[in-house]
């Protein structure tokens, strides 16, 4: 294999592959494992070696996934987890105490807003929210304290694009760790260790997964530093190890990410570029049209511009919801990254404390033919206009 392998071909063969006599990577369902000698469980414990011991702590599946996602992020180390949700604990938990300062984008994945809101700030830690509009303030923003500097790019669901690597320079600059949440790009389209970010996280349920049939996390460390080995310490105690199988339906999905985003980055690019001409459409929320103020950015530091896009609808929220209910390619439902593509009202989705507007939808385009989605959504917006 060439010394420096394109994204596409590390989405096969990046990492290691345990089997060389099948295609397909086996699975590892044991929940403990058996030591050839009293002296290899010694050394293990003591950790002057490294084997399988007990599934809590990782298993030979979850190592062939961490290696792979690894790989496509240009990371020295990996570490899989049972949820996207998960790795944001472990990271606050394992590597923030009290009176610590945490600067967090305001948009962002809701889960990960309240988790910050509430755990980390019970805890004593002083977490600051900035729009991510504004997040060339950070410089003015950081403390001898901060720790983390964490966000999405692009972001949930307004799709605002932050720069990455403005943003890893401060950080570094501050002795702090830049946290990126790239699940709406994934790998496959953007690198944020490369662009300075300590750390990046995905919701493997999402792209990484793309099949809408598994739930898990993940988080690639540009060094195997304190960063790392606190979270994975964390991980160690909670037992927060995505499952063998789960493990292997992510492996699975990994091999065929390259071409996924390739078709729907190209399938929502048509889509937007539709929307954005319909008059029955106020805005569409698309870093890859020339009208969004981050498309300057995104272009900069994206191979493409993923599958994800919102739009608002004329007419307000009841106009917004006729439409998504107007739908019959659209799947209604509130995850992302699947080969279907789905729609659903946001602000509903978050509940009564959401400060998305009422007349957006999300959507995740998936594989369908781009036509045969703009012809659905067009029919469903004439029928409300």
């Amino acid at each position: 294999m060439p010394e420096e392998p394109a994204p596409e071909t590390r989405c096969i063969h990046g990492g290691q592959d345990r089997n060389d006599a099948g295609l397909a990577p086996p699975i590892f369902p044991a929940s403990v494992y058996a030591f050839s000698s009293l002296q290899e469980s010694i050394d293990t414990f003591e950790g002057r070696r490294h084997a399988p011991l007990y599934a809590r702590y990782g298993h030979p599946t979850g190592e062939d996934v961490e290696a792979r996602i690894a790989s496509l992020e240009g990371a020295e180390a990996c570490m899989l987890t049972a949820s996207g949700m998960s790795v944001v604990s472990m990271l606050v938990a394992g590597f923030c105490k009290p009176g610590d300062h945490v600067i967090a984008s305001k948009e962002q994945y809701g889960g990960t807003t309240e988790l910050l809101r509430t755990t980390a700030e019970s805890s004593g830690i002083l977490v600051e929210f900035l729009p991510l509009g504004r997040f060339s303030e950070v410089g003015g923003l950081v403390r001898a304290n901060t720790r983390l500097i964490i966000l999405e790019s692009p972001s949930n669901p307004l799709m605002k694009v932050a720069d990455l690597a403005a943003l890893g320079e401060i950080a570094r600059g501050a002795g702090a760790h830049l946290v990126v949440d790239g699940t709406f790009a994934s790998p496959a389209l953007q690198r944020p260790l490369e662009l300075g970010a300590a750390a990046v996280v995905h919701s493997t349920t999402k792209y990484l997964g793309g099949h809408s049939d598994v739930q898990g996390g993940s988080i690639a460390f540009r060094e195997k530093g304190e960063l790392y080995e606190r979270a994975l310490h964390v991980r160690y105690i909670l037992g927060a190890v995505a499952s063998p199988f789960n493990s292997w339906l992510v492996l699975r999905g990994i091999r065929t990410l390259a071409c996924r985003m390739e078709t729907q980055s190209a399938n929502a690019m048509a889509v937007a570029r539709a929307l954005a001409a319909n008059k029955n459409v106020e805005v569409v929320h698309y870093p890859g049209l020339e009208s969004h103020p981050g498309h300057a950015v995104a272009k900069k530091q994206m191979k493409a511009f993923g599958a994800m896009l919102s739009f608002q609808v004329r007419g307000g929220r009841d106009a917004a919801v006729r439409v998504a209910s107007r739908v019959r390619l659209f799947v209604v439902a509130t995850s992302l990254g699947g080969t279907e593509s789905l729609i659903e009202h946001r602000a509903s989705s978050e509940g009564p404390t959401s400060t998305t507007p009422q007349n957006l939808l999300r959507v995740s385009v998936g594989l369908e033919h781009a036509d045969d989605l703009i012809e659905d959504l067009t029919e469903a917006l004439e029928a409300v206009g």
